[in-house]
């Protein structure tokens, strides 16, 4: 089985600003992904080459052997790191509108998600504080039965005390012969979450490797490996 997300020589440039530069590395399915580094590093430019927000200037990224587009968008669901619903809607009209639009949408998988967070499916987003506004659209994008989830900071707004279910729902709704790959700074809150975590910075790979072979090698969590290298 080849894997879900590939890159050979990925060059994203503005000007004489390389957002990523040479950028090579290969994800095998059924992992979940720490895509970690400092602001600025290529995280968000990586996240929207993959979901064809942007073209590559060199190089290749491929999702299952594609390159992203139409055909891959079927696949892959992805939570960016801001709102990217209509607020006047309500709860319920997005999860219809959801169910008709994808073919792999779970409505009994949302519906049971948004009834153990007490979420209102009558109200309208707008109506709903910002953090539960988030826990929506993660609602939405971890029903689908896709290949690859990329979220985009998917804890970042939300109380510390949603943060384990919001981590736990993640793990409970993906299939083994998937990949989630998480960009975050909050490595602590997901460190025991993670199989698997790359570096980036100033667009290039600094780190791809186990969560096991970190501990072994460096012994050391990733946390404070991720300080100790960006001096954090």
């Amino acid at each position: 089985m080849r894997p879900i997300l590939e890159c050979q020589g990925l060059t994203k440039k503005y000007g004489n600003f390389f957002a990523l530069s040479n950028l090579t590395l290969s994800l095998e399915r059924g992992q979940i992904v720490g895509l970690l580094g400092p602001n600025g590093s290529g995280k968000t430019t990586l996240i929207k080459l993959a979901n064809a927000l942007l073209i590559p200037t060199d190089g290749h990224i491929m999702i299952n052997g594609h390159s992203p587009g139409t055909e891959t968008k079927q696949i892959v669901s992805y939570l960016p790191d801001r709102n990217f619903l209509n607020d006047h809607m309500r709860v319920n009209d997005i999860l219809s509108y959801y169910n008709d639009f994808y073919k792999n949408f779970s409505m009994e998988r949302a519906s049971k998600m948004l009834d153990t967070l007490e979420i209102d499916k009558r109200a309208r987003l707008h109506a709903l504080s910002k953090g539960t506004r988030e826990k929506v659209q993660l609602v939405l994008v971890m029903s689908r039965d896709a290949d690859l989830y990329i979220l985009d900071e998917p804890i970042g707004g939300v109380d510390p005390a949603a943060r384990d279910y919001i981590l736990q729902t993640i793990l409970a709704n993906y299939n083994e012969n998937a990949t989630v790959l998480i960009s975050t700074h909050l490595i602590s809150d997901i460190e025991n979450t993670l199989d698997r975590v790359l570096f980036l910075q100033n667009g290039q790979l600094m780190l791809n490797a186990t969560v096991d072979e970190i501990r072994s090698k460096y012994g050391k969590s990733v946390d404070v490996l991720f300080r100790e290298v960006f001096k954090c």
